[in-house]
């Protein structure tokens, strides 16, 4: 069942909130674009988004629950896979999770004034799903960036939930793991969709999980059982939901 939104809350949202995450928006933005370059896969570069993720959260009284983030070691590279069910997984993603990651993003979202920039100074891969040979030379990026030690972040389902339930899973992240033999860490965001769903720009305050399962070994699934490791993957966060 749906929850009205309190009007008070609405006019706080739009005449307080957003404004203010807008200025710290661009600040992220132009601070990532002039520190990336300078002090690349650092965490003092990753400072300002992770922040600006954590603004997003508590300016909107959103209340944050993790579990099982000690299973990730910061040092160490994943593929991290993630279900998609709002723009607030991006939020969370940035503001918890405790590691130098790149995302695979939209190539539309290139085109964000500022925005755009910044991820591509802070090395975040795009990938075009229309042009199958750009999206290739995508994840080959992407792998690079592995190989420097970084994490990479996908939501395998390609774009957020119409209903909150999961979509099917692409392959894109289950070939980068199995390539560079990376292990696969399923990661369950919960409460994202009923905080804001695709359908409204709107915010309801409440609680968002992020529940990290343990990471996969994707050698058990070599050479040909991506199939199964697709699905143990998607197992694994649905279950949670």
């Amino acid at each position: 069942m749906k929850r009205k939104s309190n009007p008070v809350f609405v006019v706080y949202q739009w005449l307080i909130a957003f404004p203010v995450l807008l200025v710290l928006t661009i600040i992220t933005a132009i601070a990532t674009i002039i520190l990336s370059p300078l002090f690349p896969n650092s965490n003092f570069a990753y400072w300002p988004a992770r922040w600006w993720g954590r603004a997003f959260c508590y300016l909107l009284f959103i209340r944050v629950k993790v579990t099982g983030m000690e299973k990730l070691h910061p040092y160490k590279s994943y593929v991290i896979a993630c279900n998609h069910q709002s723009m607030y997984d991006i939020f969370v993603v940035y503001g918890w999770l405790p590691m130098i990651f790149k995302w695979m993003m939209k190539v539309e979202l290139r085109k964000i004034p500022l925005v755009g920039n910044a991820c591509s100074a802070a090395g975040h891969v795009f990938i075009d799903r229309s042009n199958p040979i750009a999206a290739k030379h995508s994840l080959e990026i992407a792998e690079k960036q592995l190989s420097k030690g970084a994490s990479v972040v996908i939501f395998p389902e390609g774009t957020r939930s119409f209903d909150g339930k999961m979509g099917k899973f692409k392959r894109g992240a289950f070939r980068i793991a199995t390539d560079l033999n990376l292990p696969i860490v399923p990661v369950t965001l919960k409460g994202c969709y009923q905080v804001m769903s695709r359908y409204t720009f709107n915010v309801t305050p409440g609680t968002i999980e992020v529940i990290v399962h343990d990471p996969i070994d994707v050698n058990l699934y070599l050479p040909d059982k991506t199939n199964e490791l697709i699905q143990m993957t998607w197992d694994e966060i649905n279950n949670s939901l």
